[in-house]
């Protein structure tokens, strides 16, 4: 687990002023769920078969004896809510969630024991409609932040009555092929086939290439959606291309899936990755109801931002206030809450500390700030304070206090506009 740094924090502002607006254009409605969840919850959802259960849940007792979890993912936590508080009555749901989520495993580069999530749910709509629509949404987003060569992978896993043909199938090409297995997947092949193809060892790539493809084996349905969607995508000029291994890691999704993917990410290249889950919700305890949605890694996203030379605004403050004598001391503070009452865009700091004048124009100067606004005795008697432009030659003036927020805010109009 890790601390995101003052230098960090403006990447992940960037990406959620963009996230915000694109959901909030899209009509999706933001939610916040508990981060410790009840651990069945997760093993009914997830899957007991998975690595996330098996392996990489923080799970723990509270005093009353339950069992508790760390969330690792969130779209069961954000279906348990739905279902928990009625919002499913009477029609469809578009919810989204941003923060921390909890895996016991190997950290990575983009990837930590703690890390960040946008989960985008889609509750309700049966159609492929909205499948696209979640792709179209996570297209703009690429689109709003300047992201290039982010490449989208799309696959059908059917229905339950499809996969459960499909598994047998697969049993038998792996029982053929036994000796070729490792550990963990010798021991999925009686209790989640489908995970066997999930599998990072290389060793297994060659196998895996030649096992039969969920995507031959659909019914006319689960094959009808998913000519659909591509359909759909591509009226929309999005590209795309079909990877018959694409089977995600959760055991609930069913029908289309999908990852947008980055080779700047190294072999851990997925940055965006969901699909549809129509048995979720009543596995949960609710009605039938069918669902879509998908989980975006922000870690690995901010390490794309990086690669791709993306910065995010410069907040480095626009004025720092430097008050000397006791008198302009008392006075600094009010000033500046005039001063930022005048002129909201602005970024002000008001030094703090003991100091000479030097001493206190030196702490400006390496606070990147474009003016010094300076307050003295002479200055607070006058009402009066001295602008210094710490960036030019320009010789520092002398204004009074009412005219100071208009003068800043004709000198940082530029500024204001790129922020």
């Amino acid at each position: 687990m890790n601390d995101i740094s003052p230098a960090e924090t403006p990447y992940w502002q960037l990406f959620e002023d963009v996230a915000r607006a694109v959901l909030a254009a899209y009509g999706y409605l933001e939610m916040r769920p508990p981060v410790v969840e009840h651990t069945e919850l997760f093993r009914r959802s997830v899957g007991e078969a998975t690595d996330i259960v098996e392996k990489e849940m923080y799970t723990f007792e509270d005093r009353s004896g339950n069992s508790l979890t760390l969330r690792p993912e969130c779209t069961a936590s954000c279906v348990r809510s739905a279902i928990e508080h009625g919002w499913l009555r009477g029609g469809g749901v578009r919810i989204w969630h941003i923060g921390p989520m909890f895996r016991y495993e190997r950290p990575q580069k983009g990837r930590y024991r703690q890390f960040h999530q946008l989960d985008v749910e889609a509750l309700g709509f049966p159609g492929p409609d909205v499948d696209a629509e979640l792709i179209l949404l996570s297209a703009r987003i690429w689109k709003r932040l300047g992201l290039a060569n982010v490449a989208l992978e799309l696959n059908s896993l059917g229905s339950r009555a499809v996969q459960a043909a499909y598994r047998n199938t697969l049993v038998e090409y792996f029982s053929a092929n036994r000796n070729r297995l490792d550990d963990d997947s010798a021991r999925r092949l009686n209790t989640n086939p489908l995970r066997i193809l999930d599998s990072k060892n290389p060793d297994m790539q060659a196998l895996i290439a030649d096992a039969p493809a969920l995507v031959d084996h659909l019914d006319v349905e689960s094959a009808e959606h998913f000519e659909k969607l591509k359909t759909a995508l591509s009226d929309a000029g999005i590209g795309f291309r079909i990877n018959k291994r694409l089977v995600r890691g959760l055991d609930y999704y069913t029908g289309p899936v999908f990852e947008w993917i980055s080779e700047a990410l190294g072999a851990q290249n997925a940055v965006c990755g969901g699909g549809r889950y129509d048995g979720l919700v009543e596995e949960i305890g609710g009605s039938p109801t069918p669902a879509t949605g998908f989980a975006l890694g922000i870690e690995r996203l901010i390490e794309l931002l990086k690669a791709q030379s993306i910065q995010p605004p410069d907040l480095k403050p626009h004025a720092y206030l430097v008050a000397v004598g006791n008198s302009a001391d008392r006075t600094a503070l009010t000033l500046a809450e005039r001063i930022r009452d005048n002129v909201p865009a602005l970024r002000l700091v008001v030094d703090a500390g003991h100091g000479s004048f030097k001493a206190k124009l030196k702490r400006a100067d390496r606070s990147n700030a474009r003016f010094a606004i300076i307050l003295g005795e002479d200055e607070v008697d006058s009402s009066t304070v001295g602008v210094k432009d710490l960036r030019t030659e320009i010789p520092q003036a002398t204004m009074a206090q009412s005219e100071l927020g208009a003068y800043l805010q004709t000198q940082l109009s530029e500024s204001f506009s790129q922020d």
